[in-house]
């Protein structure tokens, strides 16, 4: 309780509470780069992403958050997608930025795709988890949310929790808590390293290559000094967020999904680590 109640201070002394529900997609983001590769459509409610040999596309929220829950819809690339990686992920900038990633690797036709995740804090990432996805990602939307409170971060897939990384500050390991970030999301060729160790390289004879986006929601601080609070956003339920952590029903789906969907753990790989694994790994294992 006394966690919420400095991050509900610290809403109001730099940001304000945001709620964007199914929010247009040329209200809350700006294309980036991509040359018209991106594209907003139906009157803001689809944003699309494409790549070809010349170039991938992204693009980037309009605001900067200090915790919250955000919410996307993706569908990604179809067919063979091999070489190519679907990112969408929070960050700050410069040498010592926070980020929290998932990342989508591609894969031959009827391989599974790899969701690949990662905190970084400080300007130090290295914790990666992999899965793979209990449907195909391709043929339909589903939902990628992440969680952010000062006590952890929450990874969900349809609402199925995949991944939870814990504050391991008493154990002098750095936690994303001081930065704001924006959302940032692009598609990109990457088969320099992105399928099998960089073997399968991307056939271009399958482009262009695209990724959909839609009901994007953010409940959430919104680092903006000048922007006012809004009463009817502090809300219990609106505010769940910020004491948010996994009940024994939800501890037991993470469990489902790490038994039987993940396929690479930063804090087992010994080979990796053979002096011994990072410290957080006692809480995040």
């Amino acid at each position: 309780m006394a966690s919420s109640k400095l991050v509900l201070a610290m809403c109001f002394m730099i940001s304000a509470f945001g709620i964007a529900i199914g929010a247009k997609f040329d209200q809350e983001f700006d294309i980036t780069w991509g040359d018209g590769r991106a594209k907003i459509l139906n009157n803001g409610d689809l944003l699309t992403l494409s790549l070809d040999k010349i170039s991938g596309s992204g693009f980037q929220s309009k605001n900067e958050y200090l915790f919250g829950k955000i919410d996307m819809q993706l569908k990604l690339v179809p067919g063979n997608s091999a070489g190519t990686v679907t990112a969408y992920y929070l960050s700050s900038q410069g040498a010592t930025h926070d980020e929290i990633d998932f990342e989508f690797l591609g894969n031959l036709s009827g391989d599974p795709y790899t969701l690949h995740t990662n905190v970084f804090s400080q300007g130090k990432g290295n914790r990666e988890q992999q899965f793979h996805l209990w449907f195909d990602p391709t043929a339909d939307f589903h939902t990628y949310s992440i969680t952010w409170n000062p006590q952890r971060i929450i990874f969900y897939v349809d609402g199925t929790p995949i991944r939870e990384y814990k504050n391991s500050e008493s154990m002098g390991v750095s936690y994303p808590k001081n930065q704001a970030m924006r959302i940032y999301s692009s598609l990109w060729n990457a088969d320099d390293w992105a399928t099998r160790g960089g073997l399968v390289k991307t056939d271009w004879s399958q482009a262009p290559f695209s990724a959909s986006y839609r009901n994007f929601n953010a409940n959430a601080c919104i680092s903006n000094s000048s922007s006012s609070c809004n009463s009817n956003t502090t809300t219990s339920t609106s505010n769940s967020w910020l004491n948010e952590e996994l009940d024994n029903t939800s501890q037991e789906r993470l469990k489902w999904v790490q038994k039987n969907y993940m396929v690479y753990n930063y804090c087992t790989d010994s080979k990796r680590f053979p002096q011994g694994f990072p410290a957080d790994c006692l809480q995040n294992n």
